[in-house]
């Protein structure tokens, strides 16, 4: 009975942390080597971005390079961070490197936006 009581207590002790958003779950996952979103579309970086805690990238840039939006709710943990926008949004970090997905990039997997510029790169976990 011991037994049971302690493994139902560490259950409701796990949902409870779930619930209230003490639980980290990762913006994004890796997929054939490079982070994607949640839709499965890719993640890029931008070169330009080089100031700890500033994305560089707005206006028609954030246009063509929709940043990773951060939730209100959303928690930093480890290497994710999150900061605010010039356009006051919060943005995932991985790394130090603000992240964006590509307008282009029309289905998830696609990768067209890597090497633009030679400033705009596929995003490696």
């Amino acid at each position: 009975m011991a037994k049971l009581s302690t493994a139902l207590l560490g259950l409701l002790t796990a949902a409870a942390l779930a619930s209230s958003g003490m639980a980290f779950a990762s913006p994004a996952e890796t997929k054939d080597g490079v982070l994607v979103d949640s839709k499965g579309m890719t993640l890029y970086t931008f070169d330009k971005d080089t100031s700890a805690g500033k994305s560089v990238c707005n206006d028609q840039c954030a246009v063509n390079w929709p940043p990773l939006v951060a939730e209100a709710s959303d928690k930093a943990k480890g290497d994710w961070t999150i900061i605010k926008r010039d356009d006051g949004a919060s943005q995932w970090v991985y790394k130090g490197k603000p992240l964006y997905t590509f307008k282009n990039d029309k289905a998830a997997g696609e990768k067209s936006g890597d090497g633009k510029g030679d400033v705009w790169h596929v995003a490696k976990p």
